[in-house]
C-alpha cells in the first residue's frame, strides 16, 4: 500500500494514568492503531506520568488491559507481559514519562539560555489575585509577564539561592502563527493571545508542553493524532520544535465527543470508561465498531465493520472535525448485531458468564437463553431478560390470561383441554415446536375455536406475560413438565377470580 507522506508512519497514544480508560481515549488509540497498520508503521504506547497529583495505582495496569481487550495493540512502549506485570518494549524508550525527567530539565534550561524561556518567581497568590482580577474585567486569563524582564543573571542567582520557581516559555507576542491541520486544514493563531506556559513545574517535573514535544521527538512520532482539546496548545508545541529546530510531525486534531445534549460527553451524565462498557455486556468488537465511526464512516452504505477492515479502509483525512454525539442507542443496535452473529457456543458461554440463577439444570437453561439471543441489547441485561423465563412462579395479578371479550369461563375451558392435550403428548413432542404446534391446531380446528381465544390464554399462562414468544416456543424450552405446572398455576388463578 503506497504511503503518501513519504515516512515511516510512527504515532503514539500517550494517555495519563488516571484509573481508568476514557471511551474518547480508546478512540484515540484506536485511530492511531488504524493509521499505523494500515500503512504498516508502528503504533506506541506511552504513559505520561508527569502530573503526579493525578496518577491512580494500577491505571497504567488498567489501560493495558482496556486495550487489549479490544484488540487495541501497540507494537512499541509500556505493555503488560503474560503476567500482568508491566514492561517496555521497542528503541526510543524509556515510555514512562516521568523516566525522562532529566532530559526534560536539560531541554528546559536549554530554552532559558536560549532566550526561549525563563525563571518565574511569582506567588501562588499573586497568581490567583491576577486571576480574579482579570475575570473581573472580563478579560482572558493570562500570565502578566511579571517575571519575563528579570535580569537573567539575578534570576539564576535566585534559583541556585533554592527560591521557588518555575520556568516558562517566552513566546512573542505580537504576530500570527499557522499550521496545517490534517482534519481541519489552515489553523491559525494570535500571538497576542497565546499565555506565556509553564513547562516546567515548582516541584521540577515537566508538564505536559515540554515532555510531549520533547517526547514525540525522541522517539521520531510522524503524527500526532489528540483529542480536539489541545488544539490551542499546538502554537507552543511548534515553538519548541521550532526553538530546537527538530522535524515537526503532522498534526491531526480528532472531534470532541458529545452527549445528546451536544455538551462535552462527561462522567456526570454517563459511563465513560471502557472498562465499564465491557463490564456491562457489550461486545469488545461491537465496541470497536461504534467508536470507530464516531466522527468517521468509510461509507454511508455500511455500519459494521470488522477491526481489519476498518485498518484496511481507514483514512484521517476524512474525519469529521465537528464533534460526534455518543449515541448509545446505536451502541445498543450494532451490538445485538454481533450477538446475532455469534456462533452457538460462544454465544451460550457469554451469556451464561453472566447470568445470575439458582437454576442448575443447563439444558434447560441454554434453551431459555437462545430463545432470547435475539432480543439481548448486551449480555449484562441477560438476567432481567432471562428471569420471567426462569421463575416458574409466575405471577398473572398484573395481566389478562382472557382475549378480547373473552369470558374468565371460556379462557378456563380452553386452558383445560390443552392441559389434557399437553399429558397426552410424550415429552419428546412438547419439546419439538412442530409437533405441539401440530396437536394444538388439529384441537382448535376440532372444536372449532379460534386461535386468539385458545393461543391468548396458553402463551400469557406460560409467560406471565402480554408480550412474548410464541407459545409453541415457550412449551419446547420449558418442557412437558414445567408447561404443565404452569397450566396449573394459571388454572388456580382464573379459578379464583
Amino acid at each position: 500500500m503506497t504511503n503518501p507522506f513519504k515516512e515511516r508512519i510512527r504515532v503514539r497514544f500517550a494517555p495519563s494514568p488516571t484509573g481508568f480508560l476514557h471511551i474518547g481515549g480508546l478512540r484515540t488509540a484506536l485511530y492511531n492503531e488504524l493509521l499505523a497498520r494500515h500503512f504498516n508503521g508502528d503504533f506506541i504506547l506511552r504513559i505520561e506520568d508527569t502530573d503526579r497529583t493525578r496518577i491512580v495505582e494500577g491505571g497504567v495496569e488498567n489501560i493495558c488491559r482496556s486495550l487489549q481487550a479490544t484488540g487495541v495493540i501497540p507494537n512499541e512502549g509500556i505493555w503488560l507481559d503474560e503476567k500482568g506485570e508491566l514492561f517496555e518494549r521497542g528503541d526510543y524508550g524509556p515510555y514512562l514519562q516521568s523516566a525522562c525527567r532529566e532530559r526534560h530539565l536539560e531541554q528546559a534550561e536549554k530554552l532559558v539560555t536560549m532566550d526561549k524561556a525563563y525563571y518565574c518567581f511569582c506567588s501562588t497568590e499573586h497568581l490567583d489575585d491576577l486571576r480574579k482580577k482579570q475575570q473581573a474585567k472580563k478579560q482572558p486569563t493570562m500570565y502578566d509577564g511579571s517575571c519575563r524582564k528579570l535580569d537573567p543573571t539575578e534570576a539564576r542567582k535566585k534559583v541556585e539561592s533554592g527560591e521557588s520557581h518555575v520556568i516558562r516559555l517566552k513566546l512573542p507576542k505580537h504576530g500570527l502563527i499557522s499550521f496545517n491541520d490534517i482534519i481541519r486544514g489552515k489553523v491559525t493563531f494570535d500571538w497576542s493571545v497565546i499565555d506565556d506556559q509553564v513547562i516546567i513545574k515548582s516541584d521540577g517535573f515537566p508538564t505536559y508542553h515540554l515532555a510531549a514535544t520533547s517526547d514525540d521527538n525522541h522517539m521520531a512520532i510522524s503524527h500526532v493524532l489528540r483529542g480536539e482539546e489541545w488544539v490551542s496548545s499546538t502554537p507552543k508545541h511548534l515553538f519548541i520544535y521550532e526553538a530546537f529546530g527538530w522535524k515537526i510531525p503532522q498534526f491531526a486534531h480528532l472531534p470532541l465527543l458529545l452527549n445528546k445534549d451536544k455538551s462535552k460527553l462527561s462522567k456526570r451524565q454517563s459511563d465513560v470508561a471502557t472498562e465499564d462498557y465491557l463490564k456491562n455486556g457489550y461486545l469488545p468488537e461491537a465496541l470497536l465498531n461504534f467508536v470507530a465511526l464516531l466522527g468517521w464512516n468509510p461509507s454511508a452504505e455500511r455500519e459494521i465493520y470488522s477491526h481489519d477492515e476498518l485498518v484496511e479502509l481507514f483514512s484521517v483525512e476524512k474525519i469529521n472535525h465537528s464533534g460526534a454525539v455518543f449515541n448509545l442507542e446505536k451502541l445498543d443496535w450494532l451490538n445485538s448485531q454481533y450477538i446475532k452473529q455469534l456462533p452457538k457456543k460462544k454465544y451460550l458461554k457469554l451469556a451464561r458468564t453472566y447470568l445470575e440463577t439458582a437454576i442448575t439444570d443447563d439444558a434447560y437453561i441454554d434453551r431459555c437463553l437462545l430463545m432470547l439471543s435475539d432480543r439481548i441489547v448486551r449480555f449484562g441485561n441477560v438476567t432481567d431478560l432471562a428471569k420471567d423465563f426462569l421463575d416458574l412462579k409466575k405471577d398473572y395479578s398484573g395481566v389478562s390470561l382472557t382475549w378480547k371479550k373473552q369470558t374468565t369461563e371460556d379462557a378456563t375451558e380452553k386452558l383445560e383441554a390443552l392441559k389434557e392435550l399437553l399429558e397426552s403428548l410424550s415429552a419428546d413432542d412438547v419439546a419439538k415446536m412442530e409437533k405441539s404446534e401440530s396437536a394444538i391446531k388439529s384441537l382448535i380446528l376440532e372444536r372449532g375455536w379460534t386461535n386468539g381465544e385458545t393461543l391468548w390464554p396458553l402463551r400469557v399462562a406460560l409467560s406471565g406475560q402480554e408480550k412474548s414468544p410464541s407459545p409453541f416456543e415457550l412449551l419446547a424450552i420449558y418442557g412437558k413438565d414445567r408447561s404443565l405446572g404452569l397450566l396449573e398455576n394459571a388454572l388456580k388463578h382464573l379459578r379464583a377470580s
